[in-house]
């Protein structure tokens, strides 16, 4: 989503959660795109291309619903808001040149926007996914969607300042980091080796429901699993779903 014109960053700053004035050109940012009960509409990543020119990056399936908001409440704000189609490529080791630092795999990684050749350390999906768990990086349609408050998958750093000025949300999100807190957060699960579990399967601790398992990749004789639990659940407490056991990890770094 490209979004152009001399009140672009005014009006961005004013919509997503993160400070994006503060970017300088060729700088990036990840921010959220939230409504008013602070309720997600899409993760996105901020570009600032020029001055008065930044790109959008979500997901494809989230394009047309970023384009209807902003300019649902652009109203005389002096900036375009148009859908552009690119492709991106993970990369991991020295950072080639243009591309975006990533913090979603745990390890240097980095985003290159509309690559003319893969690089010979591109990774492969599989192994995206297994980073992605271990550093517990949340992804759309499996850790995020409209039930999701952006502490409970921790997007809290990364994603939002607190010092910047409104935007829709930004109450409820700011009630909640002063004055309370979520109510589960996401961890990550060792099961034994076998077939995946199913998307929001049950987790369980002496016969309660605790949480629910959102993403999993096979990892070399066991099964790694990103999850939601409830956060009055111990760390080391073995938790149990359908298949079996799952056991919580307590290191957010990859295994060599």
């Amino acid at each position: 989503m490209g979004v152009v014109g001399p009140e672009a960053a005014s009006y961005l700053q004013r919509m997503v959660s993160n400070d994006v004035e503060a970017l300088a050109s060729g700088e990036a940012c990840q921010a959220l795109l939230l409504t008013a009960k602070a309720r997600l509409i899409a993760p996105l990543t901020v570009l600032r291309r020029a001055p008065d020119d930044f790109l959008l990056l979500t997901e494809p399936s989230l394009g047309d619903r970023v384009e209807k908001e902003l300019l649902r409440f652009r109203f005389a704000a002096k900036c375009s808001i148009e859908a552009e189609d690119h492709s991106s490529t993970i990369v991991l080791g020295e950072p080639p040149a243009g591309s975006i630092a990533t913090p979603d795999y745990g390890v240097p990684a980095y985003e290159l926007i509309d690559a003319d050749a893969v690089p010979s350390e591109a990774l492969g999906s599989e192994e995206l996914e297994r980073l992605r768990i271990l550093a517990r990086t949340p992804a759309w349609g499996r850790e995020l969607d409209e039930r999701v408050l952006p502490a409970e998958a921790g997007l809290e750093e990364r994603t939002i300042s607190f010092t910047k000025g409104c935007y829709p949300g930004q109450e409820p999100v700011a009630r909640l980091h002063y004055r309370g807190h979520p109510n589960r957060g996401l961890r990550v699960l060792e099961l034994a080796e076998g077939n995946l579990p199913a998307y929001d399967a049950e987790l369980t601790l002496d016969d309660k429901i605790v949480g629910r398992i959102t993403s999993a990749v096979a990892d070399t004789g066991r099964v790694l699993a990103l999850a939601y639990v409830r956060c009055e659940v111990p760390d080391d407490a073995v938790l149990h779903h359908d298949s079996g056991s799952a056991t919580q990890l307590h290191s957010r770094s990859p295994r060599p």
